[in-house]
């Protein structure tokens, strides 16, 4: 995966908007609604904090993330398997898989690639959030490890109230492993 320059807005929010219009079922699974969620502010924002990454095929975008080295205070409330500092966490944001690439395994590679970039960075926990209505994302991150660890009710622009699960994967630096 690599870094997305503070000059790619256009080119990540083309791709997020071309995901939206052209995933089946995201009106159930993400909701997302571009403009509400995600918007070029958090977009901008995860670029210039160097958060935000591309998954390439050649020169073709397969993927797209944002990576934070720390979790919110909006994780504080689940009830995780460790007490972490937030500084010890890396939590996965707006994980996607551009249209072309959809089924063809690229989240499996993208989230290898995320474990490898939060143990370099010597974290002990990845973590994130989840609607409670994408099941084909619970499934692939169970399936990678990921445990589920909570559930909120939160209200967004794109969703109004609704459940969001959170899951975790807990790093095993003695052994190298998840």
């Amino acid at each position: 995966m690599q870094l997305v320059l503070a000059d790619n807005l256009a080119l990540v929010r083309e791709k997020y908007i071309e995901v939206i219009e052209h995933t089946k079922d995201m009106n159930i699974h993400a909701r997302w609604i571009y403009g509400q969620h995600p918007t070029d502010t958090l977009i901008q924002s995860y670029i210039d904090r160097q958060e935000m990454y591309l998954h390439m095929d050649g020169k073709n975008i397969a993927g797209m993330t944002a990576i934070t080295m720390y979790q919110g205070a909006d994780y504080h409330e689940i009830p995780w398997s460790q007490n972490l500092n937030d500084e010890e966490v890396a939590s996965l944001h707006l994980l996607t898989v551009t249209p072309e690439y959809q089924g063809k395994g690229v989240s499996k590679k993208m989230m290898e690639a995320i474990i490898s970039l939060a143990m370099e960075n010597g974290k002990k926990a990845i973590r994130l959030d989840t609607l409670a209505s994408n099941i084909p994302a619970q499934h692939m991150y169970e399936k990678l490890g990921f445990a589920y660890r909570g559930k909120q009710n939160l209200y967004a622009e794109n969703t109004g109230w609704t459940d969001f699960l959170y899951y975790e994967l807990s790093l095993n630096y003695e052994t190298g492993e998840v």
